[in-house]
C-alpha cells in the first residue's frame, strides 16, 4: 500500500516541528509539551523502534511531559511522517547526519538534551553518542541488547537470502526484506513499516558497537521481564559494558518488548526527575 506522507503530514494538527535535513528532506518531530509542572530546561529526544514511528509512544512521553519535560519524537527517515523511501536509509552517513541535525534543532531551545531510545532507538542513541557526544547529556535505553533470543525470528532459507542479496544489488532502494516476529504491534496502522531495504538492515545491529568513555553521564537501561526479543540477562550484559559511573538498571515487571503495564515504567520518570532539571 502506497501512503501519501506529505498529505498526511499536512493534515497533522498536533504539536510538532518539521526539520529540514541538509539534503532538503523533511524530518517529522512530534512534540509532547511540558504540562502540569514547572517546565524544565532539559529536553528528551525519543527515538523509536524498528517498524514503528513516534506516534505510538504516548504511554512513555506523556508521563515525562507531566513532570515538566518537553519530549520530542523523531520519525526516522523513511518512517512515520518523515520524508524518504519507506523502510530505507541511503547509508550510515545519512543516518548519522539525520540524528545530529535533529539534535542541533532541539538544542536551539533547550540547555540539555537526553536521548530516550527504544529497541532500534537504542542503536540510534548509541550512534548519536558516538558521533555527537558533546551535545548529549544522558540516555535512557529501553528494550535493546546485542543478542536477541534464539527464537525471536523465524529462520531464513539460503534461497531467500540469495534472492534478497541479488535484488539489493540491482535496486538497493527497494524494500526486499519482510520484517516479522511474533507479538508485533501496529499491524493495522499504515504508518508502520514491515518491509525494509537490505542496506537499511545492514545498519541495524549492536554486535560490533563500541562505547566511548561516558565518564559520569547518566544512563538508564531497562527491559521488560517478558520481552519477546531480548532477555533480561542480555540487556544486563549491555548495561555492564557501558563505561559510565552513573548508571541504573531496571526490570519492568510484566513488560513486553513494546508493551508496558501501568506502573511498570514509573522508575523511568523517577530517574529523569532525579537526574535532570
Amino acid at each position: 500500500m502506497i501512503v501519501d506522507i506529505p498529505s498526511l503530514r499536512a493534515k497533522f494538527e498536533g504539536p510538532h516541528h518539521l526539520v529540514t535535513a541538509s539534503d532538503n528532506q523533511i524530518l517529522f518531530l512530534r512534540t509532547w509539551e511540558s504540562s502540569g509542572a514547572e517546565p524544565k530546561g532539559t529536553a528528551i529526544l525519543l527515538l523509536h523502534g524498528i517498524t514503528a514511528y513516534s506516534g505510538p509512544y504516548d504511554m512513555i512521553a506523556n508521563p515525562l511531559a507531566n513532570l515538566g519535560f518537553t519530549v520530542y519524537g523523531l520519525d526516522l527517515r523513511g518512517h512515520g511522517l518523515s520524508d524518504g523511501n519507506r523502510g530505507d536509509s541511503p547509508g550510515m552517513e545519512r543516518y548519522v547526519k539525520d540524528l545530529c541535525e535533529t539534535i542541533d534543532f532541539v538544542k536551539q531551545y533547550h540547555a540539555k538534551i537526553v536521548l530516550l531510545g527504544h529497541s532500534l532507538g537504542v542503536l540510534s542513541s548509541m550512534i548519536a553518542i558516538n558521533n555527537y557526544l558533546e551535545n548529549i547529556d544522558g540516555a535512557a535505553l529501553l528494550s535493546g541488547a546485542r543478542k536477541t533470543r534464539p527464537s525471536a525470528y523465524p529462520p531464513m532459507s539460503a534461497t531467500q537470502k540469495l534472492k534478497i542479496f541479488f535484488s539489493s544489488l540491482i535496486r538497493p532502494s527497494k524494500p526486499v526484506i519482510r520484517y516479522y516476529r511474533e507479538g508485533m504491534v501496529g499491524l493495522d496502522d499504515p504508518l508502520f513499516n514491515f518491509n525494509y531495504t537490505f542496506r537499511f538492515m545492514k545498519i541495524v545491529g549492536l554486535r560490533d558497537f563500541e562505547f566511548p568513555d561516558l565518564e559520569n553521564m547518566p544512563i538508564f537501561v531497562s527491559v521488560g521481564d517478558n520481552d519477546e526479543l531480548f532477555s533480561v540477562d542480555s540487556c544486563r550484559d549491555l548495561f555492564e559494558e557501558i563505561p559510565s559511573t552513573n548508571k541504573t538498571f531496571h526490570v519492568a515487571v510484566g513488560g513486553k518488548h513494546a508493551e508496558f503495564p501501568p506502573g511498570s515504567m514509573d522508575q523511568l520518570g523517577i530517574w529523569f526527575d532525579d537526574q535532570f532539571d
